[in-house]
């Protein structure tokens, strides 16, 4: 739960910009993306989730250091591009493609290039070359950590089914909370735009 706060407080960052309003102009079609990745997420479910507990694990997501209140915008975008594209490599290796049913991952992952590529456009608005730099440190530098966790467990486990879909449900957690978020924070920006 505090993981599922601390990426909320993180793309509250992300999203608001100078004046309240959203610095970082994302779409619609943004967030329908997410909701369908995360249905996507939902319906490659291959075995019941308690067959598996004696292979759960705790990650250790990076919660201090992506909490959303000490991120600067810069940062609170880079950290949601880092988990979208680590995200988009853990399901584009030839292992995930062996795991999971192709067409549904084929879909998973077209639908995470294209919030990336949304999010790119994003980086070079509020990035700057210094702050280039600086999105490569601290919070997406632990997150980088974190999914090389989740691959070395994978790699552990023999990229067993269990070790898949612990993974799944892992990444279905976080892709969900910056769901959530960005609707909200629609919802906010025209609630903060009306007269």
């Amino acid at each position: 739960m505090a993981f599922v706060l601390s990426l909320l407080m993180a793309l509250l960052l992300v999203s608001y910009g100078p004046g309240g309003s959203l610095g970082c102009d994302l779409s619609q079609n943004h967030v329908l993306i997410g909701r369908k990745n995360l249905r996507l997420l939902g319906q490659m479910r291959r075995i019941f989730p308690r067959l598996c507990l004696q292979d759960r694990k705790d990650f250790a997501f990076p919660q201090e250091m992506v909490e959303g209140g000490q991120l600067q915008e810069a940062q609170a975008i880079s950290v949601l591009h880092e988990m979208l594209q680590q995200s988009f490599n853990l399901f584009h290796t030839e292992r995930a493609s062996a795991a999971w049913d192709t067409t549904l991952l084929e879909q998973l992952r077209t639908g995470l290039h294209q919030q990336l590529d949304d999010l790119d456009a994003c980086l070079g608005q509020v990035m700057g070359e210094e702050d280039s730099a600086l999105g490569r440190r601290g919070p997406t530098l632990a997150l980088k950590r974190y999914f090389q966790g989740i691959h070395v467990y994978l790699k552990e486990k023999e990229y067993s089914d269990c070790a898949w879909e612990t993974v799944r449900v892992e990444i279905m957690r976080s892709l969900s909370s910056s769901v959530s978020l960005q609707e909200r924070l629609r919802m906010m920006d025209g609630d903060l735009s009306s007269p």
